[in-house]
């Protein structure tokens, strides 16, 4: 049966099949779906009609419905298939996937190109150069030619597991194509977007249904990637561009451009823009010919990416931290466009900080209407000297978030008063203070936009660890009256949860139990899950150790605070500030009320047995979650990394460990498993 180039008018009676005549058939099909699903996607040449498509699709399901014996999680009909996840689970990636160094100006694009002769040391060089999409960035990794997940980036290090959706994606190959140059794993790294065809269409569909559009593709793309239900994703117009191989095993490619031909062999979908060059001037040409013809590109680009060729050359420059040395992004210059400042209004965001905002009069910037921009802080409108009436140059800086440059003078007009900030909270009427160039409202814990942060900053995993309470769920949880601040999570029965959306009796009884098991709290933990500003997890850390006791930090005065090493005046101004607070106090009150009780430490302090000693992770560890390993070696006095340094004294391997246990090995790093690192923490 061939379904690639004559796929039949007709089929067999499914009564009348024998299971291995429907087998060979389920096969052929497959094999012919999958072609066509690469002519089409990745080559851009159909050759049968959507109908005939359709058709054969319908035909696999029909078969695979009649023979459940024979489905596939990798057969074409899976890719809408799979079941709800209930959360985003960690991925750590094969190798880190860095981010890029950037600008704007050529000059600096001159000192990158002068950089690289001079490290090559006269060695001829070439480039590969690349559109910069402006999506949302994923790994993908095949074993034996199979798709066996996909990761967001996350921090460059550990990610989120997004297979249920990269699924759905049609341009994504469920497995590559059969050739004999298949590596035996390969990891790639793409970008997925949304066309700006599709967004318009998929905002005009939200805005008939009530719902809020997105405010580009970019955000849409990357908000619809992370849903937890893959129904939710299928019907989006996604697609996918691949860039780079990260890990190959059986595959010894001499150069950059060599790997993105060899992409679409396997039916990886490349970008047609990729070209070579081998000067500066080079660069330049394809840097302005992209920025005039950026707005005919189907997808958002922000500018082009440079990277030099040939690998052997890139392993002599090596990589900074988080950023290749070898590769750096030219930016495009930001688009603009002239109209009217209708207002200015004061936005609160979930860590406090009040930002005042430009509500303009429509405009369309570059194909996005744009009616609000962000003028960043006070003194950014007073260097700007922009009011409401004005004449503005609005640009979307970065091509995403739009921001008011300048005003347009307009002599003789009479213009209105200078802006400034409130002396209170615009959200809640709590008092407003300023630090620094920011001005942040007071009321942490009862002001709205701040209460559904701080509850997702409560139940976050560094935090007190509550399962299936993000930040969707926690708005839900507001918005209903459910909940007025993080103390009501504790009043909350399993049949509030069924109110909120998406919520059974199942979902809802693991949230309730989830919350109850946090009643106990360990003092360090809470204290950062109450979001003190300046008090991230080793502040939090220091404090419990100094003080031991809740109620014996509450009591302490800002001086008694400023007292202790590591603590400046600046944080403990915050932290007393927070527990002078009525508002704050209140909350605490009804927290110990509903039976929270925050843990003392009774122990004497912990001997700094790791003082000086910096620790790796990598892989699964069975007795500890990674956050609890690395709070172990900070309470011990060592510091945990992400990454695998010259200042690297151990890293800790545990099951399926990632690259950084190759760079270990290659950079002399000491290398122990989860039990001789149980054995040295616990001595």
């Amino acid at each position: 049966m061939d379904f690639k180039k004559h796929p039949p008018k007709t089929f067999k009676d499914l009564d009348k099949m024998s299971k291995e005549e429907a087998r060979k058939e389920v096969e052929a099909l497959r094999e012919g779906i999958d072609y066509h699903d690469y002519l089409y996607y990745v080559k851009n040449q159909p050759e049968i009609s959507d109908a005939l498509y359709d058709k054969l699709f319908g035909r696999l399901q029909d078969l695979e419905q009649a023979f459940p014996e024979l489905r596939s999680d990798t057969s074409p009909t899976q890719r809408v298939g799979a079941t709800p996840v209930s959360e985003l689970k960690k991925v750590e990636h094969t190798v880190p996937m860095l981010s890029l160094n950037a600008a704007l100006e050529q000059a600096e694009v001159k000192n990158f190109y002068d950089f690289i002769q001079r490290r090559t040391k006269g060695s001829k060089t070439a480039f590969v150069l690349e559109p910069k999409f402006d999506g949302f960035s994923v790994e993908l990794v095949y074993e034996g030619g199979e798709l066996r997940y996909g990761a967001t980036r996350g921090d460059g290090e550990v990610g989120e597991d997004i297979t249920h959706n990269v699924k759905t994606i049609s341009s994504v190959p469920l497995h590559l194509r059969k050739k004999k140059d298949v590596p035996a794993f390969l990891s790639v790294r793409g970008e997925v977007f949304m066309p700006k065809k599709g967004f318009q269409q998929l905002n005009k569909r939200r805005i008939e249904n009530g719902e809020e559009p997105f405010a580009n593709p970019r955000n849409a793309a990357a908000g619809t990637m992370r849903q937890l239900d893959p129904q939710q994703v299928a019907d989006k117009p996604l697609d996918i561009l691949f860039y780079e191989i990260l890990y190959v095993v059986d595959h010894q490619p001499a150069s950059h451009w060599e790997d993105l031909k060899r992409l679409p062999q396997w039916g990886l979908k490349t970008d047609t823009h990729n070209t070579r060059a081998e000067s500066l001037k080079d660069i330049q040409t394809y840097h302005e010919r992209l920025a005039e013809k950026r707005d005919e590109f189907e997808y958002d680009i922000d500018g082009i990416v440079i990277k030099l060729d040939r690998y052997e050359q890139r392993e002599q420059l090596g990589v900074r931290q988080r950023s290749p040395r070898w590769a750096f992004a030219w930016k495009f210059p930001p688009k603009e466009e002239v109209t009217s400042l209708e207002d200015i209004v004061v936005q609160v965001g979930r860590t406090g900080v009040l930002t005042p905002v430009a509500l303009l009069q429509p405009v369309d910037v570059g194909g996005v209407t744009v009616s609000r921009a962000t003028l960043h802080n006070e003194d950014e409108v007073k260097k700007k000297d922009v009011r409401c009436g004005d004449k503005v140059r609005v640009a979307r800086a970065g091509d995403v978030i739009p921001e008011v440059m300048e005003r347009i003078k307009e002599p003789g007009k009479k213009r209105q008063k200078p802006f400034s900030m409130p002396d209170t909270c615009p959200a809640c009427a709590a008092r407003v203070y300023k630090e620094g160039a920011y001005y942040f409202c007071s009321g942490r814990l009862t002001c709205p936009p701040q209460v559904i942060g701080g509850i997702v900053h409560y139940a976050s995993r560094e935090a007190l660890n509550i399962e299936g309470l993000g930040e969707k769920t926690a708005e839900d949880m507001f918005k209903k009256g459910l909940v007025k601040d993080i103390s009501g999570l504790y009043g909350l029965g399993k049949e509030d949860l069924l109110q909120l959306d998406e919520f059974a009796e199942k979902s809802a009884g693991q949230l309730y139990e989830a919350i109850q098991k946090t009643k106990n709290p360990k003092l360090d933990r809470f204290l950062y899950a109450l979001g003190i500003r300046h008090v991230g997890r080793r502040i939090a850390q220091i404090l419990a150790q100094h003080f031991r006791r809740f109620e014996d930090l509450k009591k302490a005065d800002k001086e008694a605070i400023a007292e202790i090493p590591e603590i400046g005046p600046e944080i403990a101004d915050s932290v007393s500030e927070f527990f002078a607070q009525k508002e704050n106090r209140k909350v605490l009150k009804n927290l110990k009320q509903a039976g929270v009780v925050v843990q003392d430490l009774k122990t004497k302090k912990q001997a700094q047995t790791l003082e000086g000693k910096t620790f790796v992770f990598t892989g699964k560890l069975n007795e500890y979650t990674r956050q609890e390993a690395q709070d172990l070696v900070e309470a011990l006095g060592g510091r945990a990394t992400s990454s695998v340094s010259s200042e690297t004294d151990y890293v800790v391997a545990g099951e399926d460990p990632g690259g950084k246990y190759d760079e270990a090995r290659n950079q002399n790093v000491t290398i122990m498993d989860e039990k001789e690192f149980k054995k040295l923490v616990s001595s």
